[in-house]
């Protein structure tokens, strides 16, 4: 047996895989239990020959099994399996969660002139204007400040235009550290109940007691791993066995967990005591002067009650039953608890916030960007912007809109308002959900293909008003119904190129092999 250290096993990974493999990826294989861990001399080695195997099944053969699966005329290239997560969450793309949204790489690859080697054409250039009129959390003028390109973004919802207007603006750094500072400090000095806290400290204290008895870290996820243990049985046993522990330190502080009302989302969803932080930061975010600064704090308040909900962390993207008590954490593999309060979160968001920000600062160019609160299929663009941005209006009357690079609803797949219902009730925002093409609760039935397609038809119709002769229109889709070659013929567009690229590391459980295409459109 070949025994070899993290470092040692970094430096190999990455010559076996012809990319940067840092010692933290590989402790995180040890920690999850995807290899097995030994000690020699008080240091941690692993086996050679299991993370060979590991990598060989992981990577190896993957781009072979994923064309086995979806078929050779899979683009390898937009699959981006070099990256690391910490690339494609780059910068302020990760300054709010957003399901549905794809990787700031793609869009970069088909609008950033600068990847002439890489690729067969452009098709945007430095000073065009792009739209994404399915706007979302902003990918799409994110990469375009960065690349040198103007830009429009519009959507129905508000939350997610202040999503992008909030990842887009430039803030004036000095100003907003303070202001980060001073709302820290508020939430510092507040506590409605001082019980909460030596609550928490015991209730961790019982639980490192259990979980290193029970669920001593390697070991354990590495049975699972390999297949050789029931987690289900084990887990409720063990869930069962803590309960009345948590119990009982409620009782012994009095600790009340429920709110008196479950009127809305807030209401159902946090602790007592979280809810009550929540409203006490808010309040002090809604004195803020500065509206640029206020909508950014409002976000990282957002970011924050999102992590705070009391579920399970496997359920944080789609929520089933509120979780009051102790549980097994599929995720962490062990026993883990509800949160009481938001202060851990909310500084560790807001310093990440802040360094995102900065570093955004350094990459973005001096162009033009406008975001549009609208619906796309009627939205009068040049009209918008006249009243956003006379400079930005003036550049659109002159050379027009070069094309689209979006990724409209998939048919069925997700209610857009409904997985921010909880920044909706802290924010006030009306929800427009009737106005959303292809939301989940319509379903994929035939009238709900109808629906969609005639909804997609009549966004690239009113787009296309405002764009220039000779323009380009990408759209990302996952089109199991093959309804776009309509959509196309509908809209007065002809489908000049597909891309089936390859979608990996999702974070859903379900990790079967999965494909979009991105349609390239043109005029007939």
């Amino acid at each position: 047996m070949s025994l070899i250290t993290i470092n040692e096993a970094s430096k190999w990974a990455s010559d076996f895989l012809n990319k940067e493999v840092l010692p933290t990826n590989i402790s995180y294989l040890v920690q999850y239990g995807k290899v097995k861990k030994y000690e020699e001399n008080n240091s941690l080695m692993i086996n050679l020959d299991d993370l060979k195997k590991y990598y060989d099944s992981y990577s190896g053969n993957r781009e072979s099994i994923w064309k086995k699966n979806l078929g050779n005329d899979l683009n390898w290239t937009l699959s981006f399996d070099n990256l690391r997560e910490v690339d494609t969450t780059k910068h302020v793309h990760r300054l709010h969660p957003y399901k549905g949204k794809y990787i700031p790489q793609l869009v970069e690859y088909f609008i950033d002139n600068h990847l002439d080697d890489f690729k067969k054409e452009v098709y945007f250039k430095k000073g065009d204007i792009i739209l994404d009129p399915f706007l979302g959390s902003g990918t799409t003028i994110i990469q375009s400040i960065e690349t040198g390109i103007h830009s429009v973004g519009i959507d129905v919802s508000e939350f997610n235009c202040m999503i992008s207007s909030c990842k887009a603006t430039h803030y004036d750094d000095e100003y907003l550290q303070k202001a980060i500072k001073r709302l820290m400090n508020a939430l510092d000095t507040f506590e409605y109940d001082n019980k909460i806290q030596k609550f928490e400290t015991e209730l961790l204290i019982e639980l490192s007691k259990f979980n290193t008895e029970h669920f001593p870290a390697y070991d354990y996820k590495y049975k699972i791993n390999q297949g050789r243990f029931n987690e289900k049985d084990f887990a409720v046993e063990k869930e069962k066995e803590f309960l009345p522990i948590y119990q009982k330190l409620l009782k012994k502080y009095s600790i009340i967990i429920k709110q008196n009302k479950s009127d809305s989302f807030l209401d159902i969803w946090f602790m007592n005591n979280v809810r009550l932080e929540i409203n006490h930061v808010f309040e002090i975010i809604k004195q803020e002067k500065d509206i640029k600064t206020r909508k950014i704090l409002a976000l990282i308040l957002s970011r924050t009650i999102r992590s705070c909900r009391a579920t399970t962390h496997s359920d944080l993207a789609t929520l089933k039953d509120p979780q009051l008590t102790t549980y097994y954490c599929y995720k962490h593999k062990k026993i883990c608890k509800p949160l009481f309060s938001i202060r851990t979160m909310l500084n560790r968001y807001a310093s990440d916030t802040l360094n995102r920000i900065r570093e955004f600062n350094k990459l973005r160019k001096p162009v033009h960007y406008s975001v549009i609160t609208g619906d796309s299929r009627v939205v009068d663009i040049f009209e918008k912007i006249k009243n956003i941005n006379p400079d930005f209006y003036t550049i659109l009357q002159k050379q027009k809109i070069a094309g689209i690079f979006c990724s409209p609803p998939y048919v069925g797949q997700i209610d857009y308002h409904e997985q921010h219902a909880y920044a909706y009730d802290l924010l006030g925002f009306k929800r427009k959900d009737e106005l959303e093409i292809g939301p989940l609760y319509k379903g994929q039935g035939i009238d709900a293909r109808r629906s969609y397609i005639e909804g997609i038809v009549n966004v690239l119709n009113n787009c296309k008003k405002y764009f220039k002769k000779d323009y380009d229109v990408f759209l990302v889709a996952n089109d199991k119904y093959n309804l776009y070659p309509e959509i196309a013929k509908k809209s007065g567009m002809k489908i000049v190129n597909q891309f089936k690229r390859p979608v990996l590391n999702r974070t859903e459980r379900d990790r079967n092999p999965y494909s979009e295409i991105i349609f390239h459109f043109k005029s007939i």
